[in-house]
């Protein structure tokens, strides 16, 4: 198999007001009527297999033009890891998106393949426990109703994020334990808010009320801090979410041991760099936690523990069990589907008819 075409589409949107907001520091952009600009990858072969995966609108268009096509073009997309290699290599020309061929070349080897891609990656489980993950909420008794909301929905795993004042974080802390009972497992999101004082003293109060994991207290740069961290808290310290570098990042994050977790997602190393991530993990006997809800990467690793699944309002939480994008999440669980592929082909005449620009 060859690769014999790629494009870029760039396609026009006007964003939706995001209904929520992270901890204080935290901004989500609010972009009123302006116009953004999204990006779609399509990937030909000469088996007649087509790949796709989503990007960042002109900037994708231009690392196609620039770089994929004189790099990528009659290669075949079976062969992931010698593509991933190479988009790696390009990241010295400042070239980050390292996922996003690889992506589309895992959609292909999958529809060639005719199995899900879980299974290709590894093929652990399809049914995965989910965790309600929390936006921020501006009062104690928002946060009791959604939890408690969640719960009633089948959750029996909630993650909070931090809203910036450790005091009363620590009180909300306190608070989700009772609302939910011993037996729920429980995580805390400082969103790298603390320094490594008020990240030490934090750490302790969750060790009080028995959480799962404390995930990125502190910035992600002071490696030493982290290890620090790690050796005086008895609560494992999940880290490494914002930074680069896939596995050798990772290999060097373990080697400090300035984590007892790792987080793992295909954001900056696409399939391939999470799955080498989950496995050097799993060599030193940790649990490689699955950043956000990607189906077949939960599926197919077996020391994750969760899909994280983000709650917001009361009604998109009772609608959940209908949400075939996050879920459906049926009794606490989400099941990856049996298709090929990353998802239905998107519609290349209609996508022919909006884009604005195609390479």
């Amino acid at each position: 198999m060859k690769i014999t075409d790629i494009k870029c589409y760039v396609l026009p949107y006007k964003p939706k007001p995001i209904p929520f907001h992270w901890r204080k520091g935290l901004r989500i952009p609010d972009y009123g009527e302006h116009t953004l600009y999204s990006g779609v990858l399509r990937v030909d072969t000469d088996e007649g297999y087509i790949g796709h995966a989503g990007g960042p609108g002109y900037r994708l268009a231009d690392i196609v033009a620039g770089f994929y096509k004189a790099e990528f073009l009659g290669l075949n997309p079976l062969n992931t890891e010698e593509i991933w290699h190479r988009q790696w290599e390009m990241r010295r020309s400042s070239v980050s998106e390292v996922g996003i061929m690889d992506r589309a070349c895992w959609d292909i080897k999958s529809q060639k393949a005719g199995l899900p891609l879980y299974q290709l990656l590894g093929g652990n489980n399809p049914k995965v426990p989910a965790y309600a993950s929390t936006v921020t909420w501006d009062t104690m008794d928002e946060y009791e109703r959604h939890i408690k909301e969640s719960r009633d929905e089948g959750f029996f795993a909630f993650k909070l994020h931090a809203t910036g004042d450790a005091r009363w974080d620590a009180k909300l802390a306190r608070n989700l334990r009772k609302w939910v009972g011993d037996d729920a497992d429980l995580m805390f999101d400082a969103s790298d808010g603390w320094d490594y004082v008020t990240a030490l003293w934090f750490g302790r109060v969750l060790e009080e009320v028995n959480f799962l994991w404390y995930e990125e207290p502190m910035r992600e740069y002071d490696l030493p801090s982290y290890a620090q961290l790690c050796a005086v808290l008895d609560i494992p310290i999940l880290g490494a979410e914002t930074c680069e570098g896939s596995h050798w990042n990772m290999a060097t994050w373990i080697q400090m041991r300035a984590l007892d977790m790792v987080r793992v997602s295909t954001a900056k190393g696409g399939y391939t760099g999470a799955i080498k991530v989950a496995h050097l993990a799993e060599a030193f006997g940790m649990r490689a936690q699955v950043h956000g809800y990607d189906r077949h990467l939960c599926a197919a690793i077996p020391n994750n523990d969760y899909a994280e699944i983000l709650v917001i309002n009361t009604e998109q939480i009772k609608g959940l069990k209908n949400d075939p994008a996050q879920g459906p999440v049926i009794d606490g669980y989400v099941t990856t589907p049996d298709t090929p592929g990353l998802g239905p082909q998107p519609d290349w005449a209609e996508l022919e008819r909006q884009a604005v620009l195609i390479v």
